[in-house]
């Protein structure tokens, strides 16, 4: 089987389609050995707790040089994670960075490219937040919030690691979406909204990524018990004491359970998420699924995706934007 890659594709290789169609569909299977990032630079948002936390972690103990980020420096997580990396020997710099800062994300970038001596292999863009209750309760506060970390922060990251990726001609961006990005759920405000919106500007990007090899994955996870679920009830009880009576007025139930969302009973291993990510790094560039569902029981999303791949590849597949749509769907 000859190495696959975009180049490849775009060459007219299209004895590779069908490993690469069944790479797009394949979940990485979690028994296999754990893969080697040496050599691997990888920078991550949002690493205070959860898959990021977690992922700044896995990846430094498979060989990677991680660029763990987190927002309000000093904070205790911030300084648990340097003591572990000084302790197990793991390539771990804690760096802050708010998604929401423009500034703050280019000198951040910029620190870590210097250190990395090039352009970043890897950007994990896992920072989010949620924010829940009916659509109508959603005030411009709660709206901006949710859009400008879930939807504008990774196009802000995007944009910082984007030009030293095409000069270097290569490079990964992995963007945390969500079964909510493909599906919805009454009443949890505007999470699936940012999603959608989060997996519509990562499919553009990957097709027109293609000519500089740069891979775009979205990693669907399903519901883990991570921190989220804290963080997602002090947003949504902020928004429940300032909201007014007139839109509450609706939601009488709704409103009665905002703010106390409680995730512990969910059994699902977080770690599922770091895992599948740490495959697709390892996977050769070219190979790599534009979508990976991650979940610890259902995932309602796969026929949309499927659907959606196969309209895509009808709709576009032979026209002038072919060699793209086909080298990331095919």
């Amino acid at each position: 089987m000859p190495n696959i890659n975009r180049r490849n594709l775009l060459a007219g290789a299209a004895a590779t389609g069908i490993f690469a169609a069944a790479a797009s569909r394949a979940q990485p299977d979690q028994r296999e050995a754990m893969p080697d990032l040496s050599g691997k630079s990888i920078l991550i948002t949002g690493t205070s707790s959860g898959f990021g936390r977690l992922g700044a972690e896995h990846y430094a103990r498979l060989g990677a040089k991680v660029f763990a980020t987190m927002r309000n420096l000093p904070r205790p997580e911030a300084e648990e994670l340097r003591q572990l990396a000084a302790s197990d020997n793991l390539d771990i710099t804690v760096m802050e960075l708010d998604v929401l800062d423009e500034a703050q994300i280019e000198r951040t970038v910029a620190e870590a490219e210097r250190a990395a001596g090039g352009a970043l292999d890897v950007l994990v863009n896992n920072a989010g937040v949620g924010v829940t209750g009916p659509i109508e309760v959603q005030d411009m506060e709660a709206t901006r919030l949710i859009f400008d970390t879930n939807v504008f922060g990774p196009h802000r990251m995007a944009r910082a690691v984007l030009p030293a990726m095409r000069a270097a001609g290569s490079g990964q961006i992995i963007q945390i979406s969500s079964q909510l990005g493909r599906v919805i759920v009454p009443f949890s405000g505007h999470y699936s909204p940012t999603k959608f919106a989060l997996e519509a500007m990562s499919e553009a990007m990957a097709y027109e990524l293609v000519p500089h090899n740069i891979d775009v994955s979205i990693i669907e996870p399903g519901g883990y018990p991570t921190e989220i679920w804290v963080n997602r009830n002090a947003y949504t009880s902020a928004l429940k004491q300032r909201a007014e009576e007139e839109h509450l007025a609706g939601y009488p139930q709704v409103v009665a359970s905002m703010g106390e969302e409680d995730g512990s009973g969910r059994s699902a291993d977080p770690m599922d998420v770091p895992r599948a990510i740490a495959s697709l790094v390892a996977m050769p560039a070219g190979t790599r699924p534009l979508r990976q569902p991650v979940s610890g029981g259902n995932i309602p999303q796969t026929p949309i995706n499927e659907t959606a791949r196969q309209v895509q590849l009808g709709w576009l597949g032979e026209s002038g934007y072919g060699p793209m749509i086909r080298a990331v769907h095919d």
